[in-house]
């Protein structure tokens, strides 16, 4: 089918095979259209992908909660001042 987007030739290699009958076994309605059983692996691998990235980036965030707020009292009142006079101007 003619279209202007970019198309991907993949090879069926062992991991791809193996790849297949795995999606084979989770979407048998699909079983012998392995263009489909392949569209199914890369959204469910998408959503794997972002999931892990918003679960990292909330882990991140409860980190830095749990740390706020723990240096305070560090250092003395005056202390950034203290410190910006003495460099050049």
């Amino acid at each position: 089918m003619p279209t202007a987007r970019p198309r991907y030739p993949i090879t069926e290699t062992a991991e791809i095979a193996v790849a297949l009958e795995v999606a084979a076994a989770r979407w048998p309605e699909d079983r012998d259209k392995p263009r489909l059983l392949l569209l199914h692996l890369i959204a469910e691998g998408m959503a794997a992908v972002r999931a892990a990235d918003e679960e990292r980036v909330a882990e991140r965030r409860a980190a830095v909660e749990r740390s706020s707020g723990s240096a305070t009292g560090l250092f003395e009142d005056g202390y950034l001042e203290q410190l910006r006079s003495e460099w050049p101007a």
